[in-house]
């Protein structure tokens, strides 16, 4: 009789963790993106991408991407921002976070991603938008990947929009910088 109650003493919690709203909305957060050429909706992975999406909202509860830019678009393949303002002066960031590429989530048209240099576990501010599935940015056992945090859930057709928009070199940037500037107005985290 008391390993019976043990075993349901140790199920109970995962019983109650599993079907409370509360915490099936925590583990998706949504994100509101007002850009100078419309809004978008993400759809963040807490559950999959714990360390990645703490850092994001962090910096959406500092207010820190209102006034940066889209800097880098590559028609086909990726929408970047969140490290850059409109002069193209980089943001001060505090740390890079450890890489969770190998989270089970895949670099897939919609996806939200973590940019980052050579270097694995440099990623900070700066996420990228895929505008096409793009399974070589996914882990390998020989290298590590980059880190999908979540998707598009609404407005896909901006993120389209701005993958289309016309590019050059700008600044330090030797090509992809949008002629026009596209900027991030605000990002606002929804209520559940």
């Amino acid at each position: 009789m008391k390993i019976f109650y043990t075993i349901i003493l140790i199920l109970l919690p995962f019983d109650i963790y599993s079907q409370s709203p509360t915490h099936s909305d925590n583990m998706k957060p949504r994100v509101e993106v007002s850009t100078n050429v419309g809004s978008f909706i993400l759809e963040l992975d807490k559950g999959r991408a714990p360390l990645t999406v703490e850092n994001f909202l962090k910096y959406v509860n500092e207010d820190f991407y209102s006034g940066t830019i889209f800097h880098r678009v590559v028609q086909g393949f990726i929408a970047q921002a969140g490290g850059y303002d409109e002069n193209l002066d980089a943001k001060e960031v505090e740390v890079n976070i450890i890489n969770e590429s190998g989270n089970g989530l895949s670099n897939l048209r919609g996806t939200v991603g973590l940019a980052r240099l050579n270097s694995p576990h440099s990623g900070n501010t700066q996420f990228y938008i895929n505008l096409s599935d793009n399974l070589d940015l996914n882990p390998r056992p020989t290298r590590w990947g980059y880190t999908v945090f979540g998707n598009v859930v609404n407005g896909m057709e901006i993120i389209d929009e701005i993958g289309h928009v016309s590019t050059s070199a700008k600044g330090s940037f030797e090509r992809n910088v949008p002629v026009d500037s596209i900027i991030i107005e605000s990002i606002e985290l929804l209520s559940n």
